[in-house]
């Protein structure tokens, strides 16, 4: 049975590997937005490649795959491993703290972005852009923090 998941994940894999090629391939070399696909406002010279939309989805599918997977996984190991599967709560709680800290942290003033004239850049956007923003840069930083302490535990033991 295990051979039979093995082959099964390996396919999949391979095929979202193609499909993100083709996606990527149809973006960057499929021409220019043509019609409605044309945003007005934006500089005539600016390029519109005409498979952005296909792109979007292409990332909102797998943002919803790995979602799934990710719940599904998680009450699997709930199940089968009650104790253990708190490690993953608690990375769940820091995670929810370090993203209200990096809220408030965050400025819902308005940017000043040159050539944009719209609405996205003050209030909440702005707000949850520096969040996430500041989330990025303080996992950045723990991410080397483990690195070294596990280098330095590896060294010791």
């Amino acid at each position: 049975m295990a051979k039979l998941s093995y082959k099964l994940s390996y396919y999949v894999l391979y095929a979202l590997f193609a499909a993100i090629i083709v996606v990527l391939g149809l973006f960057f070399f499929g021409g220019d937005a043509q019609g409605d696909a044309v945003m007005m406002g934006v500089d005539p010279e600016m390029w519109q490649p005409a498979y952005t939309d296909a792109l979007l989805y292409l990332n909102y599918a797998f943002f919803a795959i790995v979602s799934v997977s990710a719940v599904i996984s998680f009450f699997h190991f709930l199940v089968s491993n009650p104790k253990a599967s708190m490690g993953s709560l608690y990375v769940l709680a820091g995670s929810i703290i370090v993203l209200a800290i990096t809220w408030f942290m965050g400025s819902p003033e308005k940017l000043e972005i040159i050539s944009y004239d719209g609405s996205d850049n003050v209030g909440f956007w702005a707000q949850a852009t520096d969040m996430f923003l500041y989330s990025l840069y303080t996992l950045f930083v723990v991410a080397i923090v483990c690195m070294m302490l596990g280098a330095i535990k590896k060294k010791l033991s």
